[in-house]
């Protein structure tokens, strides 16, 4: 994994983007599988998932529109989802980063909805679906926690819309780095140090902000000191402060 990279080589020495990695030995297991999952089923479910070669930059795992037959877990790098407008303009829609699922966007049409690029090396674990809801039928905790990522796509979906509802740039921008500080916390990574695998251009058309006041309030941020930048390197100094920012309830 890219992100945070030193503190990723110290907790584990080997390649992120191995094939040979399995869901027994992957070190996002606690994420991606049911913690009560037994060894065995961890077999089962390990025999279904296709381990592709790694995807490089500008890669499209899928693009909108393709026939629906897999959902995928990063298991390293990080991805982003977009879609076309009808004036043929790009929208960035979410940016996933390890342990997380995407594809989740072609189960109700049979076709995803989004097309997703790697911002980055990245690896992926494909499910192919078919597989995944016969395995589900004969494991039910496996159900279950498919339930919840599902579950929790739509939760990131209402949190996106809070998001892009917030009235100004800097709190869209922090609450932004807070998403991002809050997810490698959950991959026990750090969650004041990290580096942002998107560019400033893709975090513009995501929030809705123009490249020039993504840069601006990133400058504005830093000389308040609630965060240092150098360019994709982003460390939190006042995680209380930029929640306040976040909020609307900072004195700017």
């Amino acid at each position: 994994m890219t992100i945070n990279n030193t503190i990723v080589k110290s907790q584990d020495s080997s390649c992120p983007h191995d094939k040979k990695v399995n869901c027994g030995n992957c070190r996002l297991n606690t994420i991606c599988l049911p913690i009560s999952l037994h060894i065995d089923d961890i077999d089962r479910l390990n025999s279904i998932i296709q381990r592709g070669k790694p995807l490089q930059k500008g890669d499209y795992l899928y693009r909108a529109n393709d026939p629906f037959d897999s959902v995928y877990a990063i298991r390293s790098g990080a991805v982003k989802a977009m879609t076309i407008s009808d004036n043929g303009e790009e929208q960035v829609t979410g940016f996933y980063l390890p342990g997380e699922v995407v594809g989740m966007d072609g189960i109700g049409d049979n076709r995803y909805t989004n097309s997703v690029i790697a911002l980055e090396t990245a690896s992926v674990c494909e499910i192919p679906f078919n597989r995944m809801e016969e395995l589900s039928l004969q494991i039910p905790n496996l159900q279950r926690h498919f339930f919840q990522l599902m579950s929790r796509e739509i939760t990131q979906d209402q949190q996106v819309i809070t998001l892009l509802s917030k009235s100004s740039a800097e709190e869209r921008i922090a609450a932004l780095l807070l998403s991002i500080s809050s997810r490698n916390s959950r991959r026990q990574l750090s969650a004041n140090a990290f580096r942002l695998p998107m560019s400033r251009t893709d975090i513009g058309n995501y929030l809705g902000l123009t490249i020039e006041t993504v840069s601006r309030i990133f400058t504005r941020l830093q000389k308040q000191d609630v965060i240092t930048v150098d360019k994709k390197e982003i460390v939190i100094n006042e995680m209380d402060k930029l929640r306040s920012i976040a909020n609307g309830e900072a004195d700017h």
